[in-house]
């Protein structure tokens, strides 16, 4: 399924279906290609503790970078990250004791930048990068945060894979 990348600009995704944003996300994010989205959270779901959400953040949901607010790829195919959360406690065990932001609720990133903050899954998260062909970066939340972040902050974010009841 190819999908139209001027369809899903410049709209808040505040103000999107639950389809749209995906929507946008895959033609954004995996170049209109589903099958490529299905298998990077696969991979990723494949690589993680069982019952770990899965949550994309970022210029891929709301097409505006957090830095200038410029389109995502605004500087060429493939420059715009990917900001993955994960959610549940069991996947920020991974996480370094002096990688979070606030204890046990909220992690720092695992990037390029910073791959020993986690890097227990650092060769997982190289490996997606390989296979969608741009920056990946992680970072493991409680629900909580997370909904305090969408809440508070006004953080659009699309949720791929639930939580499960252990995570």
């Amino acid at each position: 399924m190819n999908m139209d990348k001027e369809e899903h600009q410049p709209r808040d995704a505040h103000e999107m279906s639950e389809r749209e944003v995906r929507n946008r996300i895959i033609s954004l994010g995996f170049d209109g290609d589903e099958r490529l989205f299905i298998a990077f959270y696969r991979k990723l779901q494949q690589g993680l503790p069982s019952g770990t959400g899965i949550v994309l953040r970022g210029s891929v949901v709301t097409n505006k970078r957090h830095e200038d607010g410029r389109p995502f790829d605004a500087e060429g195919k493939g420059t715009s990250d990917l900001d993955v959360t994960l959610v549940g406690e069991e996947v920020m065990e991974f996480w370094d004791d002096s990688a979070f932001y606030i204890p046990g609720l909220h992690t720092k990133p695992l990037s390029d930048a910073d791959p020993d903050s986690a890097p227990g899954l650092n060769e997982l998260r190289e490996s997606l990068q390989e296979l969608v062909g741009r920056p990946v970066n992680f970072q493991a939340t409680a629900n909580l945060v997370l909904y305090a972040r969408d809440v508070l902050f006004g953080e659009a974010y699309f949720v791929v894979v639930e939580p499960g009841d252990e995570a």
